[in-house]
């Protein structure tokens, strides 16, 4: 676990990610899933090195189910980029470091 990567849920994700003055990569997730797991290394890398430009959100939908629907989250891992309470790039399914710092690059 990394203490870059910050935790949000319904209560919290619009003062988090939707009023960020700095892009937000947002990973909705769960403790199930095989393929969350074999990202998040690669989301607390990403988390340190974009320290102070862009922040790495994890939101567990089976405890944040209303914000999990209101984004349509059918599939997990899914990944939403915000940037200015807007999303800006979606990804769904487990991607490379690679990809993922695209996703960031294009919104800084």
């Amino acid at each position: 676990m990394n203490d870059k990567v910050i935790h949000a849920g319904d209560s919290d994700f619009d003062a988090t990610v939707l009023q960020s003055e700095e892009p937000v990569l947002v990973d909705f997730w769960a403790p199930w899933c095989g393929p969350c797991k074999m990202i998040a290394p690669a989301l607390d890398e990403l988390a340190e090195s974009y320290a102070g430009r862009a922040k790495v959100v994890k939101v567990d939908i089976d405890q944040n189910q209303g914000i999990a629907m209101k984004y349509h989250v059918r599939s997990i891992p899914m990944l939403l980029l915000f940037k200015d309470g807007q999303v800006q790039a979606t990804q769904i399914g487990a991607v490379g470091k690679a990809q993922l710092s695209q996703m960031l690059d294009k919104a800084l």
